[in-house]
């Protein structure tokens, strides 16, 4: 009897499948479109795209131009690529516009299916991102579908990291750029510790269309996007600290694998606390839970996690003394990225390794919000519909599984379930070793470098020749893959989650035709070419023959979606293939998830050895334990995300009024209302409304007034007359000070202090929202304890941050105002002094200037620009040396005319 869901799905069809049926005429009037676009000569398709340009900019919606704009892009790829897009190619790029994540299988294409939306939305001159998960694939992607842009007169742009600044300028200047979602990141902090909008990479957040966008959504949104500086060393901490971990005792602290926790035992505490003291990092009138020990208390635990939690060749490789973090969801490593509050330098001790300082955050954003800024998201990828309500709730997106070109003809078998990891093994290598003797391509997943690197041994045991693919052998990845389904081919892969790269069967024919130019480059290309492609349709016929591509994974991974992507490796364009689960009562997942009573059943059933389990039921019950895990680290997310949006509406106030500030010309009336600010601060903290003329702070008054506005006013005189109350104090002030900045304004030049006020603002500005970053870092880590008193530790967070954040600008206020009061340019006497120093120093001795600590992120705001005496009077004719007055206006970071060899901001152009 079908149940009343399943009978309205055979009535009515499935959500997904009225959303497909709906794109099908859009789709007939693409391909009635494809005769006349054929007809179009080269330029032709050029001038269609410009015509296209125009008519989407004097308003025509894009949903209208969709026809033309597929149809363009369909000619211009078959003619670049000699690739015709299949209608199903055609229909996830219409969803992909639409703003859905577009689920397609492995091997339909998706990387041409960017292109039709890519083009479409760069029609308003916008530009678009498409968003990669490495290096690799951006630069692969930009140059293989550039091609197709360029034949339709549109422009792409690649980034990578550390690229010269002006060519990722020009290669966000382009219609379409390709890049990964760490620099997209990190180039969107960088644009906001910039001080001159001439700077900036990102100029819009039009569309981004995100590749393997569960992985960059879901996987890598748990940690944000950090831009930090070095702070003081506390090696010996580490090393201190490590010495006394190996030392515990099982009944010293409690794991939870579940949750990835791990906490010490009152006894556990005890014994801490006497080595700590024996070793004179605790005071001996001290204990754990003073508020002195909280530092070290963070240590011994970040120490406690580097040894219990993380462990070498699954988490992270030593690679030449330095510990290289490995991506759990792709096996890559991650050079370049540290975990944070001194876990990565507990790590480091751990494994004898140069330990590296601890950072300070300078700027930092999760993935959610970055993506979020965007005016429209979309993304591709083989598995998102078991994440879609992550997809739905943080981000607004649907996901629209589109229908694969060809029937899938792969055949997925129930898990097998042994109890032993040994006979799990055992079985595997036996399957391997039949498929490889009659010429069938195997690929086998791990979850680990460990656990790859144990099979290969197996592999190598019973002499069956093998590739393994993971981390160490990172750069050969794509030729592995390539040929990975080869005749008689046995590829051992750690997570094969996003890597952009086919398994065809017979291996890859453009990766052969290559090979064979590269060892003899003197054959004719169209020859060769045809040669290989006769010797692949041989070969991939012979592997059809065999069965096709055989996956067999040796455990179950915690999420659903990575065992999806690795069985979607094979089957891609209706090839035959066939997928197994390997699984044994020892593994994680199984053990974490209650095999114990799984395998006294077994036992009492009378289970032999190297017998499995084989049941659908069980592949049910790990679904619903998989699941479970997939909630947890949803909800996990969550509650990471909704305390960043506390910060995020505070971090796009801040970004959007630095924007203002650098577009602004005159900032004299901004910094003016500061300064009537803080004259209104001081007035009511000296002179209280409803208070009498004897209860007035005159003296304190008058000091605050030199402090803070730089001006030596007859504060006490004032108070002291008969009648005077807070409104005259007030407006006397705002003359005096007023006359005081125009006079200065006069001293340098308009534009000169114009320059100044702008960067003593930047400045101010960047200086005080890391120091609020810090403060609500220390806010997050201890309001979750407020819990404790039944008190909501988000409204906590909230209203306190605000707080904090109204506390910054009273300061912001006040120090800007207190550093333009300041500011003055060099006396005559000033420069003489400064000429004879340059002259009586060498220029050779002088010291260099000290390297900044090399950091991910950012030129600091530049200093503010001052004149010398003189101001902007024109320069007299003529070059002298010893003359301040013939130089002109040097650039800030340029050394100083006068050959001291110091950068001019140092020099002469320093505040003085």
């Amino acid at each position: 009897m079908l149940g009343l869901g399943t009978l309205a799905k055979k009535v009515f069809g499935t959500p997904n499948d009225r959303k497909i049926k709906a794109t099908r005429p859009l789709i007939d009037r693409i391909n009635a479109l494809e005769d006349e676009f054929a007809k179009l000569d080269d330029d032709g398709l050029k001038a269609r795209t410009e015509e296209l340009r125009k008519r989407a900019l004097e308003g025509e919606s894009l949903d209208d131009l969709i026809p033309e704009a597929f149809a363009n892009v369909r000619e211009g790829a078959k003619r670049a690529l000699g690739l015709r897009a299949f209608d199903v190619q055609l229909m996830g790029g219409v969803f992909l516009h639409q703003g859905n994540i577009a689920e397609m299988k492995t091997g339909e294409g998706k990387t041409l299916v960017a292109t039709f939306p890519a083009y479409l939305n760069a029609l308003t001159g916008k530009g678009v991102h498409i968003v990669t998960v490495n290096e690799y694939l951006a630069k692969r992607d930009a140059e293989w579908m550039g091609k197709v842009y360029a034949a339709l007169g549109m422009t792409t742009g690649v980034i990578w990291s550390g690229m010269p600044e002006e060519e990722k300028r020009a290669a966000y200047g382009c219609d379409i750029t390709y890049a990964t979602n760490n620099e997209l990141g990190f180039d969107y902090l960088r644009d906001n510790m910039k001080s001159e909008l001439s700077q900036l990479f990102q100029k819009h957040h039009n569309f981004a269309i995100v590749d393997e966008v569960d992985s960059i959504l879901i996987d890598e949104a748990r940690t944000p996007l950090i831009i930090s500086g070095p702070s003081q060393d506390r090696s010996d901490l580490y090393v201190t600290i490590n010495a006394i971990i190996p030392l515990l005792k099982p009944e010293h602290y409690e794991l939870d694998e579940k949750t990835r926790n791990v906490t010490f035992t009152d006894e556990g505490n005890e014994f801490l606390e006497e080595q700590l003291k024996a070793r004179d990092l605790l005071e001996p009138e001290h204990t754990l839970y003073d508020p002195e020990s909280t530092t070290v208390v963070h240590h011994v635990n970040q120490g406690l996690r580097a040894h219990i939690l993380f462990t070498k060749d699954k988490d992270y490789i030593v690679r030449d003394g330095e510990v290289v973090l490995i991506d759990e969801f792709t096996g890559r490593m991650m050079p370049g990225r540290r975990l944070s509050d001194g876990l990565h330098q507990a790590i480091e001790a751990k494994e004898g390794a140069t330990i590296q300082p601890e950072n300070v955050t300078l700027a930092s954003v999760t993935f959610q919000n970055y993506f979020r800024l965007y005016d429209k998201l979309a993304g591709m990828t083989g598995t998102a519909t078991t994440e879609a309500e992550e997809f739905g709730e943080i981000y607004g997106l649907g996901v629209v599984e589109v229908p694969t070109n060809k029937p899938i003809a792969r055949d997925d078998q129930d898990d097998q379930v042994y109890r032993t990891v040994a006979e799990k093994y055992a079985a595997m290598i036996a399957e391997i070793k039949k498929a490889n003797e009659k010429g069938q391509p195997v690929l086998a997943g791990t979850t680990s470098i460990e656990k790859s690197e144990q099979l290969s041994q197996l592999l190598t045991k019973e002499g069956i020749k093998h590739n393994v693919l993971n981390a160490r052998q990172h750069d050969k990845e794509a030729q592995i893959v390539a040929e990975a389904g080869r005749l008689g081919a046995v590829t051992i892969a750690t997570n094969m989650a996003g890597r952009g790269t086919d398994i065809q069967l017979g291996g890859n024919v453009e990766m052969q035709v290559l090979a064979a130019l590269a060892e003899d480059p003197e054959a004719d290309p169209v020859e060769l070419r045809k040669r290989e492609e006769a010797k692949h349709a041989e070969e991939k016929q012979k592997v059809i023959e065999a069965g096709g591509l055989y996956v067999m994974a040796s455990e179950r991974h915690e999420s659903r979606r990575i065992d999806n992507q690795l069985r979607g490796r094979s089957g891609r364009q209706g090839d035959p293939g066939r997928t197994v689960f390997y699984l044994s009562l020892e593994d994680d997942l199984m053990r974490i998830f209650g095999s114990q009573r799984l395998d006294k059943v077994l036992t009492s059933l009378g289970m032999k050895e190297g017998e499995a389990i084989i049941h659908p039921w069980v592949n049910k019950s790990l679904e619903r334990a998989q699941a479970k895990v997939e909630g947890r680290n949803f909800d996990m997310r969550k509650n990471v995300l909704k305390f960043d949006d506390v910060m995020n509406d505070q971090r796009k106030v801040v970004f959007s009024q630095r924007r203002e500030i650098m577009a602004a010309e005159d900032l004299s009336e901004i910094v003016g209302d500061m300064r009537r600010q803080v004259i209104d601060d001081l007035v009511d903290q000296f002179m209280p409304p409803k208070t009498y003329a004897d209860q007035w702070d005159a003296e304190g008054f008058y000091a605050a007034v030199i402090e803070n506005l730089g001006a030596d006013l007859p504060i006490i005189d004032w108070l002291a007359e008969e009648g005077v109350d807070d409104d005259v104090v007030r407006e006397r002030l705002v003359k005096e000070t007023d006359e005081l900045m125009a006079k200065k304004a006069v001293e340098f030049g308009p534009e000169t202090m114009r320059n100044i006020e702008k960067q003593i603002l930047l400045q101010t500005i960047d200086a005080k929202w890391r120091e609020h970053l810090l403060t609500l870092e220390h806010l997050r880590s201890v309001v979750g304890f407020r819990g404790y008193a039944q008190r909501d530790p988000l409204n906590e967070y909230k209203n306190e941050s605000f707080q904090l954040f109204e506390s910054m600008l009273d300061s912001l206020r006040e120090t800007v105002t207190q550093q333009l009061s300041r500011v003055r340019p060099l006396t005559e006497e000033e420069q003489k002094q400064m000429l004879a120093q340059m002259a009586a120093q060498p220029a050779a001795a002088q010291p260099a200037e000290e390297p900044a600590a090399e950091q991910p992120a950012a030129e600091p705001a530049r200093e503010p620009a001052l004149a010398e005496a003189g101001g902007d009077a024109p320069a007299a004719q003529g070059f002298v040396e010893d003359d301040p007055t013939t130089w002109g206006n040097p650039g800030r970071n340029e050394k100083c005319p006068c050959g001291s060899g110091k950068k001019f901001k140092h020099c002469h152009g320093r505040l003085a």
